[in-house]
């Protein structure tokens, strides 16, 4: 079997402080004298057992994690670590999705906050050697009308190049408020030449699957991958061109399925979906991007099956044609280069040893 993390791959769904390291967080808790919840340091949560599991329990931690963030120095230092843990990763693009309001207080405004991102984006770019472009998402825990002053923000810096703003999405709890009330934001992000990049379909289903697709119009969804669950809607996204951000890991720990081995990932797999495998927030996962690929691996995915996923995820990018081209031959180089020696074991996590 082949290294994963020599495997090219873009990393699509990765939220700001959620992508933090772990020895940041505690050394940013130490100086800020926080008690870090427990779960934080409890061990691998895919063992988490499942009555301990779900989306309060993981947001407490973010929230947690995010009010230690006070600075522009911490900002920087959070994108630069990222790029850096994604290029020993494979990852040739990465595109990272912050909400600025949360930072704005420390900063002085949220377009401060912004520009905060977009400069160390580019600085990261840089010195990792990764292409870093920026997705900003409102949240569902905020009024609509926040997220039409986001998305008017946004516009303002859109562009295709690594340090500028390439999407618009909408994150938090998929369950609060109606879909409906962000239609008027996202408008205001595509007017301006931005993709659409909502969550959807991780902890609601297919009815609520749709109305994301029917209101926001997405170019990805951020899961998407309870469309498993309707073979016909899977069918009807897979038409409409729309990529799904699919985070194995994130599914677990939330409670969404019980063990890896039954995120639906060969379902969506087999009716032709476009994949991008993404971390989500390993902060709180403690699963990063190489590792979703091992999970697909321990799935049953063969190498070539693999190098397709990888495909999948620089396809949906936003990067340039050229550089696609480019990443899209270095997966195709990974793929026809020695196999390992037959019988070598994989140092990858296997779906039984996985489960919660």
């Amino acid at each position: 079997m082949r290294d994963l993390a020599t495997l090219p791959k873009a990393h699509l769904h990765l939220h700001f402080t959620g992508s933090m390291r772990l020895e940041t967080l505690i050394e940013l808790a130490s100086s800020a004298r926080t008690r870090l919840p427990s779960n934080f340091l409890d061990g691998d949560p895919l063992r988490v057992p499942a009555d301990r599991r779900g989306w309060f329990r993981f947001q407490r931690a973010y929230d947690t994690a995010r009010a230690l963030v006070r600075t522009e120095e911490v900002m920087r230092r959070i994108v630069l670590e990222a790029a850096l843990d994604d290029a020993a990763e494979g990852s040739r693009r990465l595109e990272i999705q912050v909400d600025p309001t949360s930072y704005a207080p420390f900063v002085g405004g949220i377009t401060p906050a912004l520009e905060i991102i977009l400069d160390a984006a580019k600085q990261a770019t840089t010195l990792s050697g990764v292409e870093v472009a920026v997705i900003v998402a409102a949240s569902r825990m905020r009024h609509p009308l926040d997220a039409r002053t986001l998305a008017r923000l946004a516009v303002r810096y859109a562009g295709d190049q690594p340090g500028e703003v390439i999407g618009f999405g909408l994150s938090n709890d998929e369950r609060a408020g109606q879909t409906s009330s962000w239609e008027r934001a996202f408008a205001i992000a595509r007017r301006g030449g931005l993709a659409s990049m909502p969550h959807g379909g991780e902890l609601l289903g297919p009815d609520h699957l749709r109305e994301v697709v029917s209101a926001l119009s997405p170019t990805r969804l951020g899961h998407g991958v309870r469309a498993g669950e309707d073979p016909t809607l899977l069918d009807a996204i897979v038409a409409s061109g729309i990529s799904l951000e699919v985070c194995p890991a994130s599914n677990v720990s939330l409670g969404v399925y019980h063990s890896p081995d039954d995120v639906p990932l060969r379902t969506l797999m087999s009716h032709g979906a476009q994949i991008a495998l993404s971390a989500d927030d390993p902060l709180l996962f403690q699963s990063r991007l190489v590792d979703q690929y091992e999970i697909a691996r321990a799935l049953g995915c063969d190498d070539a099956e693999l190098a397709e996923l990888a495909r999948g995820s620089i396809r949906a990018c936003l990067a340039s044609p050229t550089a696609k081209r480019a990443w899209l031959a270095e997966v195709d180089a990974w793929l026809a280069a020695p196999d390992q020696v037959p019988g070598a074991q994989s140092d990858g996590p296997e779906a039984s040893d996985l489960e919660a």
